[in-house]
């Protein structure tokens, strides 16, 4: 097939174990929207989700799904009515659209919204497409101009970082106290970045992965705890992030959460019954509170990001748009040692960070 000027390619779930790169014709901003040439793409869980089980939590594909929400580019075309976004601006994306009212009970929680399309969601029918995509029309609302210094790539990270600076804003005030955060994947490190920058007295993370934590470290992070070679919770933390989503971890998080202190879950708990020792909530009289994606956050993300927070040790892999599939398996896989795995969608790919190259390889790791 012979593509035309007015195609573009796609990263496609089809279902399970099923992703594709298509060619689809490329959008048109409608009145109150911008065309984006999308540049960077970092894959999440969820992207993994639906492409190994066709689900991401009750959320089924019942057609094809365009991946991602996690994602910058630069503004190609401004629709009708749009005022104070420009060609060629470097941008990134909320990547959650509210459907009808906020029921008055949540006022100023849209995170909390029962009806939300986000971006790379199959919870609606027909889905909400992502931005694994050359091009992608986005509402004017939803788009955030990046601010100077701050490039596209670390712009793309700008939404995980808002789900840790939410879990964090979950707690009145880290100044001057003990954190520890429990899981140093991708958001659990930006958790360790997000606790410093808002005056944590010590970040200790845990994890079964040596390589996760080391990037926690380069996160900020003033100790690690490597639970594969049986070391222990540090005890007394005034605060802890439980970012595994283990029920396992529950246990022992409470038992190192100090008397009458905080433990904010960040990870996703399964949906299924799970034996967890809970006893300590009630001895220790923990509170123990619960966050979900970001609120607009991604604004003071940005603004993080602006002043100097440095998004780049969480980044482990880049692939060409083209190796998605081989993206996602890095992804997935324990044994890859990957941290966030971003995809180069469009605008160029410098030699430098071919690290997927063409020959099947797996990329080595960003130093």
């Amino acid at each position: 097939m012979t593509r035309t000027d007015n195609a573009m390619k796609a990263v496609v779930v089809h279902g399970a174990g099923d992703v594709r790169i298509d060619e689809r014709p490329r959008p048109v901003p409608a009145p109150g929207e911008v065309l984006l040439a999308m540049e960077w793409g970092g894959i999440c869980g969820s992207d993994i989700a639906y492409w190994k089980k066709g689900a991401s939590g009750t959320a089924a594909l019942t057609h094809p799904l365009v991946l991602g929400h996690e994602v910058a580019g630069r503004i190609a075309a401004v629709g009708a009515g749009v005022r104070g976004l420009a060609e060629g601006e470097p941008v990134t994306v909320h990547p959650a659209q509210l459907v009808g009212r906020l029921p008055e009970r949540l006022a100023g929680r849209t995170n909390l919204h029962p009806h939300v399309r986000y971006f790379g969601s199959a919870a609606h029918t027909p889905h909400t497409d992502g931005g694994f995509s050359e091009f992608r029309t986005v509402p004017a609302a939803q788009v955030r101009l990046l601010p100077g210094g701050v490039g596209t790539e670390s712009g793309a990270l700008a939404e995980p970082l808002a789900v840790a600076l939410h879990a964090v804003g979950r707690v009145p005030s880290l100044s001057g106290r003990t954190v520890l955060v429990n899981g140093a994947g991708p958001i659990g490190a930006l958790v360790v970045a997000a606790a410093k920058h808002h005056g944590a007295r010590e970040v200790v993370a845990a994890d079964l992965s040596a390589a996760s934590l080391d990037v926690a470290r380069r996160m900020g992070a003033d100790a690690t705890f490597d639970v594969s070679r049986g070391e222990e919770l540090p005890r007394d933390a005034d605060v802890v992030f439980e970012a595994s989503g283990a029920p396992a971890a529950l246990g022992p998080v409470l038992r190192a959460t100090a008397r009458g202190g905080t433990l904010v879950q960040v990870g996703n708990l399964p949906g299924t019954a799970e034996p967890a020792a809970l006893g300590d909530l009630v001895t220790r009289e923990i509170t123990w509170i619960g966050s979900y994606r970001f609120v607009d956050e991604i604004d003071d993300a940005l603004r993080a990001l602006r002043d100097g927070l440095d998004v780049s040790p969480v980044i482990s892999h880049r692939f060409p748009l083209d190796q998605a599939a081989q993206a996602l398996a890095v992804a997935a896989d324990p044994a890859s040692t990957s941290s966030k795995v971003m995809l180069r969608l469009g605008g160029g790919t410098p030699a430098a960070e071919r690290l997927g190259g063409t020959s099947g390889r797996r990329p080595t790791a960003h130093p």
